[in-house]
């Protein structure tokens, strides 16, 4: 089988054509009814059912929802592992497979692509911006593009945490897999078709609501927002099926002697990752559900001229989404402390307590939502203790800067490419860290929300958070995905483009916002004396955007090219570093036990696994 005919067959391909036509299916069939009733036209109920039936048929079209139909019908289906029949390996990174490690992959080359669009988004919105007036975009189109620009960077970030979770996991808890292999392909590729609905929204009269969706704007959006909502909500059952299995796979299948404090701190930072998930990500979908359904059918929930209320929309959507942001910085975190001790040659310094920390930021997570509704109009009752809860988040937070600190203190520091990624990320979200509780309090807030220095800030907590520490991984994790080494020099130059632009575009967003720029704006008053900063800004982001396209090629040249990796080239404690390249299908063909501490780098004698005797035949 040529390389062409297995593209064109792959899982991608044929869920594309079953997501059209099943859209296709859907919208005849609607307008079909609708026309038999003799009710008047109207598009957006069938686009809405349409686009459900566009998601199921890619599942089925791909073959996710394969097994469980036949199961439904009685019939046998034993899990599928290894290479298909007469296929080359590539192939199963193209396709429905259960195995975790092919499912972070996908996951984390998907996460790139998606990162690449919607950073383009941004390039292309941030040039109208260089300069006062309108150049190149309609209002329409700049409110489209800084929208999606917005839901499609979370949406990456949710892959990429997908990526890292789903790869090491099972790897570092000494398990064969996940707890539910099918599920977990399932949690991978129902994203897929959520994004093509975001993006397709962008060709139907796009949305100018921003990423948060308030009504009552966008229950006069153009059609293209009711992409935009279903594509959010579908991508929400994504996280939750994950959410499951990650919590029931730390819970049944660690390692023998793998006790809670003897897990590596990756996985409790997932841990706390996969509580928000799996509690919050409900009361989103339920507010994305209210408003399709209010356009669609008529209910009515939050437009105020028929008695409905948009505040509640906030309240929902809040509850999920300031804790979401912990869902990708948690992961995020968990690198950076997972990292250090390689890299600095020492203990982890205060294990327990990072490890309870990240469980403390999921909690006051979901206690702090309202501090971005204080100008919505809440009593004082109400603002007040939100802004004391929010100035909790510093304490497990704190935590983790002084552990960080404390590991490097002293330490035999080496500076690889994933240990400056790790750097950055302190630094950068170290920005982020100190200009957040300013928004936390509330008579600065009311000067400063909905500015440019909302923009900074969130940017500082998102790249600092999650995407410096999501490029160290892969740098990091990268020599036991492909079994080679990726060019240093390239991943060097990355890091030296990316980390200044980023301070540069962060710091000069807080600065303008400081002078007046609103954000989720098109156009500004020359008066402000802002346009250099903005030019340095897009300059910024134009270096950033070259800097992941630096990434990119040397992730695709160095797995042809680049020698060979050591098994384990960053002297790692940890279990996935103990076997070579490959690793086998199950992960460990000799299971392994814990005998000591994850992070006793350095210490004399100091053993964390070793593998446990298999008795031989007679004995």
């Amino acid at each position: 089988m040529n390389k062409l005919t297995i593209w064109l067959t792959s899982a991608y391909v044929r869920g594309l054509i079953g997501q059209a036509v099943g859209t296709a299916l859907g919208i005849g069939f609607i307008q079909a009814i609708r026309g038999m009733m003799g009710l008047e036209y109207n598009i957006e109920p069938s686009v809405v059912f349409g686009a459900i039936i566009g998601v199921i048929g890619f599942l089925l079209a791909a073959g996710v929802l394969t097994d469980w139909i036949k199961w439904i019908f009685g019939k046998k289906t034993p899990l599928k592992h290894g290479v298909p029949e007469g296929k080359p390996e590539w192939s199963r990174y193209l396709n429905v497979d259960v195995n975790h490690k092919v499912i972070g992959i996908q996951y984390g080359y998907t996460s790139i692509l998606v990162l690449l669009i919607g950073g383009l988004f941004a390039v292309l919105f941030r040039i109208e911006l260089a300069a006062p007036g309108m150049q190149y975009l309609t209002n329409n189109e700049y409110n489209t593009l800084f929208s999606a620009h917005g839901i499609i960077m979370i949406a990456s970030i949710l892959l990429g945490v997908g990526a890292m979770v789903n790869y090491l996991v099972p790897l570092m808890i000494g398990a064969p897999d996940m707890a539910f292999p099918r599920l977990n392909a399932f949690s991978y590729w129902v994203g897929v078709p959520a994004v093509v609905l975001i993006l397709a929204g962008m060709f139907v009269g796009g949305w100018d609501t921003g990423w948060v969706g308030y009504p009552p704007l966008s229950l006069r959006a153009p059609l293209g927002v009711q992409l935009f909502l279903l594509g959010f909500y579908i991508n929400g059952l994504s996280s939750i099926s994950s959410s499951i299995n990650l919590l029931v796979t730390v819970a049944t299948m660690r390692a023998k002697g793998m006790s809670l404090f003897r897990m590596p701190i990756f996985i409790w930072a997932a841990i706390a990752a996969s509580i928000i998930q799996f509690t919050a990500t409900q009361t989103v979908g339920m507010a994305l559900l209210m408003v399709v359904t209010e356009r669609s059918i008529g209910l009515n929930f939050f437009d105020p001229a028929a008695g409905g209320n948009p505040i509640l929309y906030q309240h929902l959507f809040w509850f999920y989404s300031h804790p979401v942001v912990y869902v990708f910085i948690l992961p995020g975190l968990g690198i950076i402390s997972e990292l250090l001790p390689v890299f600095s040659r020492k203990p982890l310094f205060g294990y327990k307590w990072i490890a309870l920390s990240s469980l403390g930021i999921a909690f006051v997570g979901f206690l702090v939502w309202a501090h971005h509704m204080f100008v919505s109009g809440m009593s004082d009752s109400l603002r007040i203790p939100f802004m004391i809860s929010t100035m909790f988040v510093a304490i497990p937070t704190g935590v983790k800067f002084f552990s960080w600190v404390a590991t490097m203190w002293e330490g035999k520091l080496s500076f690889e490419t994933p240990m400056l990624f790790v750097l950055g990320a302190i630094s950068v979200f170290l920005i982020g860290g100190v200009t957040g509780p300013i928004l936390g309090t509330i008579p600065t807030d009311l000067h400063l929300h909905d500015s440019y220095w909302v923009v900074g800030h969130f940017h500082s907590t998102m790249f600092g958070g999650f995407i410096f520490p999501f490029f160290a991984a892969v740098y990091y994790w990268y020599p036991k995905i492909t079994g080679r080494m990726y060019k240093e020099s390239l991943g060097k130059l990355h890091f030296w483009l990316m980390t200044p632009a980023f301070w540069l575009m962060s710091l000069g967003q807080m600065r303008i916002g400081l002078l007046g720029m609103r954000r989720r704006i098109a156009d500004y008053d020359p008066a402000l004396g802002i346009q250099t900063t903005q030019v340095l800004i897009t300059v910024a982001a134009l270096v950033i955007g070259w800097a992941v396209l630096i990434m990119a090629y040397n992730l695709i040249s160095s797995a042809r090219s680049q020698e060979k990796a050591a098994t384990n080239p960053w002297g790692s404690r940890s279990p996935e570093w103990q076997i070579p390249y490959p690793v086998p299908e199950f992960n460990y063909d000799v299971p392994f036990e814990v005998v000591g501490d994850p992070y006793d780098y350095g210490l004399a004698g100091s053993k964390y696994t070793q593998a446990i005797r298999m008795p031989a035949a007679g004995d």
